[in-house]
């Protein structure tokens, strides 16, 4: 079967149609939410906040007006839940705690998946120690697979201003990375 494209979904749900409005956030629930969880490294922290996405989406669906992907309008919205998210939460959140895990990984040979968790662990602590515009760059390229120019204006900066804070980004992973798994 066939799948309906954004625009058709919004369309629909803002005609009132309920399972367009569910197919929209079935799309983009697990996106949302692995986005969230690498943001903020607290698996309840991340539901909490892919809800209040989609409720903001819900809101404001009628004022989306397609100058973008709505995927695009979708990712800006979660992103400055993100950002308020660390505004509330700044003073009490410590960078001694250490990430969860959102999910077993489920592989059949448990050294392969005791590594790929290590790794896993090592990255998400590794982004957790970035600056929350440079996360949110790395989270939105290699993540979510944006193109600079997409990421450029969901978060209101250049092009440049973007790629400049990749690359300080991968060179403070790398730097950090490397150190443990020396």
């Amino acid at each position: 079967m066939f799948e309906r494209s954004d625009d058709t979904l919004v369309k629909q749900a803002l005609a009132g149609k309920k399972s367009a409005w569910i197919s929209l956030v079935k799309r983009y629930e697990t996106s949302i939410y692995n986005y969230a969880l690498r943001m903020v490294s607290n698996p309840d922290d991340a539901l909490d906040l892919m809800q209040d996405v989609f409720v903001a989406v819900f809101r404001n669906l009628s004022s989306f007006r397609g100058d973008s992907k709505f995927k695009s309008w979708l990712f800006r919205i979660a992103h400055y839940r993100c950002i308020e998210y660390y505004r509330r939460k700044r003073p009490t959140q410590s960078f001694d705690d250490e990430p969860e895990m959102a999910a077993d990984i489920e592989v059949s040979c448990p050294e392969y998946s005791f590594e790929q968790s290590q790794q896993s662990l090592a990255l998400i602590t590794a982004m957790k120690l970035l600056p929350v515009n440079q996360r949110t760059v790395i989270e939105l390229k290699f993540f979510q697979h944006f193109t600079f120019e997409e990421i450029s204006q969901q978060l209101g900066v250049s092009s440049n201003t973007v790629k400049s804070r990749l690359y300080s980004a991968l060179d403070k992973l790398k730097v950090n990375l490397e150190v443990d798994y020396v």
